[in-house]
């Protein structure tokens, strides 16, 4: 108990805080009474402290919880949106006078090796590499390798 407590409290039996003797009449129910009436004290102070809430000045952008799929509702929000999926086979450069010769049964040489994998560009980026097939006599592509964010960044800087 800090001095001051101590004074206020043998101030209130009617004993001086700075003789001797007082200290000694204090009994062992008195510091028991003084000590119980901290701790109620204390827990008032700390049940008050957890109580008290901060503002909503500022909408909360954490889910509620107990709301099942609040992240799958904002997620829905894009997957409605449209993206251009395109199939690189491979690129070749020719003059405007090749191209204009160009008929049925040309063959253009591309730069691509027979066997390499095809580059998967959305919306123009690079997202994955994978294999020609062919199902129910359409062309598809088997996925091999999907570009981790990280590899798309360190090719961005080249």
């Amino acid at each position: 108990m800090a001095d001051d407590e101590l004074s206020d409290a043998l101030a209130s039996m009617g004993m001086d805080a700075n003789a001797p003797a007082a200290e000694a009449a204090i009994s062992e129910d008195d510091w028991a009474a003084a000590m119980a009436e901290q701790a109620s004290a204390d827990q008032q102070a700390a049940t008050a402290a957890a109580a008290a809430r901060p503002a909503d000045i500022f909408p909360s952008f954490n889910p509620p919880s107990g709301t099942p799929g609040s992240i799958m509702n904002e997620l829905d929000m894009i997957l409605d949106i449209p993206v251009q999926i395109t199939v690189e086979l491979g690129r070749t450069k020719i003059t405007i006078k090749n191209l204009l010769q160009l008929a049925h049964g040309s063959v253009v040489e591309l730069d691509a090796m027979a066997g390499e994998p095809m580059n998967v560009l959305v919306n123009g980026t690079l997202i994955a590499q994978g294999e020609v097939v062919v199902v129910n006599d359409k062309f598809g592509i088997r996925l091999t390798d999907i570009i981790t964010p990280s590899e798309r960044m360190r090719k961005l800087s080249r």
